[in-house]
């Protein structure tokens, strides 16, 4: 345990470690190199290899199917490390133990404990170890020191350069790839496909998404290069059925191994109901890689129904407020908004929806206004936290160009944006009628956690750090 542990004054090291980690190259800045992170990894023992892993990339809806595979894999009575990324409010829940992230306390003692190795690393390379480097280094210690019997890893972006490619994942899920990154990953399909497929490793379980077929091509190719198994949505396992239902939607699920009917998922969107299949398909994959210790065969029913019950994704649809309603969507790019909006258009009935827009200014901005025009009838842009937030008045010239300028308003602040936003949608309600309006705050991970702690969501959890 750490001296600031033994100490009690953890509290005030957390803050010292928080700018620390964050004076590093942070992790939007991609240098496509696993030199440093290998340095690390080797001399922490290589902690990556003390369990088997499940590697997960894509453009959408990573977080979500991690999320998912972690809970149906805690149902089995395995014990997991999860690694997500970014995190909504605090850094500590990117790596969770048994579904729990870090205690504060606990990222103190995990960062301490490899801190000295970091220090050789930056040392002995031109090059310091940045901030998701860190990180990754923090998570694969914290799973061999638990320990944990499986690790539930997505990567940060990409996959071929990704820091998380030091692992090897007896099973590789790729979720549905469009363009996003495109400075670092390229500017098609089929380019930032082949540095997503790094992750497919020989050997392995490819479970993959529905893609484009520019995508499925480049990650066939990959499969067969290597010798991996691949397991395709819509052919090998798949949704066989999903209609709504009251606060998610009812799916039925066909596995590799068995079918699962009649499972309540709590999310809402055709695109949740792709992601749980994938999970399902990836738990039933890792059952049979030679490192899994629960049986080849189908997944206890009630366990399934059980676990998906109980599944969340922070951020991503989520409602943290009623009277107005009020939804917070971490969508950053056109398919993930496309995604967003056909989920909101199913599963509300507004009359009026108010968005409130951050977004990051490397983004697609003009592809995701024109994702979400067709369904907010009024937007309020704003800026986030992020020093890489697009400027209001900047992201409003681009709108008013595609919803028109009597659509759109500007608040500086997201704090001020959600006043106005809800402001609307109250007017909306009194003439519409109670329900009729609601507000969806989106736009980036970052506005997603920024607006949850506006809105004191989790707010037991940060008086926790």
């Amino acid at each position: 345990m750490s001296d600031a542990s033994v100490s009690g004054g953890w509290r005030d090291r957390l803050r010292e470690i928080e700018k620390e980690i964050f004076a590093r190259r942070p992790e939007h800045s991609i240098n496509p190199s696993l030199e440093r992170i290998r340095a690390l990894v080797t001399l922490l023992g290589d902690p990556q290899r003390a369990y088997p892993v499940i590697h997960i990339t894509g453009t959408n809806g990573k977080t979500s199917t991690a999320r998912m595979i972690d809970s149906l894999l805690r149902a089995r009575g395995l014990r997991t490390g999860l690694f997500t990324s970014p995190h909504l409010s605090m850094v500590g829940e990117r790596i969770c133990v048994d579904g729990q992230p870090l205690t504060g306390e606990q990222f103190v003692e995990a960062y301490d404990e490899i801190k000295p190795y970091m220090d050789i690393v930056d040392e002995t390379h031109d090059t310091r170890l940045s901030f998701f480097e860190v990180l990754t280094g923090m998570a694969f210690s914290v799973f061999a020191d638990a320990p944990v019997d499986v690790c539930v890893l997505e990567v940060g972006m990409g996959g071929t350069w990704d820091n998380t490619n030091v692992a090897d994942g007896a099973v590789a899920v790729v979720t549905p790839i469009s363009i996003d990154h495109a400075r670092y990953l390229g500017s098609t399909v089929a380019e930032i496909a082949a540095d997503k497929s790094g992750i497919i490793k020989p050997g392995a379980i490819a479970v993959l998404a529905q893609q484009p077929p520019a995508a499925a091509e480049v990650l066939l190719r990959r499969a067969a290069e290597v010798g991996a198994t691949v397991a395709r949505e819509g052919l090998e396992f798949g949704v066989l059925d999903r209609e709504l239902a009251v606060g998610g939607q009812q799916v039925s699920v066909r596995g590799l191994l068995g079918d699962y009917p009649d499972l309540f998922l709590p999310l809402f969107g055709t695109h949740q109901a792709g992601n749980l299949a994938c999970a399902i398909a990836a738990v039933e994959a890792f059952a049979r890689t030679p490192d899994s210790d629960v049986p080849d065969q189908a997944l206890d029913q009630a366990l399934v129904r059980q676990a998906v019950a109980t599944m969340s994704s922070p951020g991503r649809l989520e409602v943290v407020r009623r009277s107005p309603v009020v939804i917070v969507d971490a969508g950053h790019n056109p398919g993930g908004m496309a995604a967003s909006m056909a989920a909101v258009t199913e599963a509300f009935t507004f009359t009026e929806l108010i968005a409130i827009l951050a977004v990051s200014e490397d983004k697609d901005v003009a592809g995701i206004l024109d994702q979400l025009e067709p369904v907010a009838t009024r937007l309020v842009v704003t800026a986030n936290s992020s020093t890489r937030s697009m400027d209001p008045a900047s992201l409003a010239e681009i709108a008013v160009g595609i919803f028109g300028a009597d659509r759109v308003s500007v608040a500086a602040r997201l704090d001020d944006a959600i006043e106005l936003g809800v402001a609307l949608a109250d007017e909306a309600d009194a003439a519409g009628g109670p329900g009729s309006a609601g507000v969806l705050i989106t736009g980036s991970v970052i506005t997603a956690g920024d607006a949850r702690v506006l809105l004191s969501v989790d707010a037991a959890a940060a008086d926790e750090l």
